[in-house]
């Protein structure tokens, strides 16, 4: 599909599991696999679910390969209507979190998300927000990073 889509004239193509059943193996041997069909720069990022609870792994599997867009949704929020079961999206807070602690800038200020997230959930009382993030909150001490600082008690 990716070599029909770039024969066609689009600029790019994106990869998804959309059903959140992929695993960290499979996710690096299919962008392994569309890179060698249409080129590195035609395939920099990744849309995942959680429905198996893999979805931080595979970012970190799409991380270790240097893909560096990563669609998340604030709570989860999402799914698919051609897949009945699946769950949401990632969840954008503990994407943050996990990014952040390991020292990597997002650029979301993860106490001002949290605040948006406390918005979203009291107007959208219908819709179940998910993330562990939230649940557990920030570990005591934690401070965001600044300038690839290491999000455990470091502000520089």
């Amino acid at each position: 599909m990716a070599e029909k889509l770039i024969g066609l004239g689009c600029d790019e193509v994106g990869l998804a599991d959309t059903t959140g059943y992929a695993n960290p193996v499979q996710v690096k041997n299919m962008v392994r696999a569309i890179w060698a069909a249409v080129g590195r720069e035609k395939l920099t990022g990744i849309h995942l679910h959680n429905t198996r609870g893999q979805g931080l792994a595979n970012v970190m599997a799409a991380l270790d390969l240097g893909l560096d867009t990563l669609d998340s949704s604030l709570g989860g929020l999402g799914g698919c209507p051609f897949a009945p079961g699946a769950s949401g999206n990632i969840i954008t807070e503990d994407l943050v979190f996990l990014l952040d602690s390991m020292g990597l800038k997002t650029g979301i200020d993860l106490e001002k998300l949290m605040a948006v997230r406390d918005i979203v959930t009291k107007a959208i009382t219908d819709e179940q927000m998910y993330g562990f993030t939230p649940d557990a909150g920030l570990p005591k001490g934690y401070v965001q990073t600044v300038n690839g600082g290491t999000g455990w008690g470091t502000s520089n």
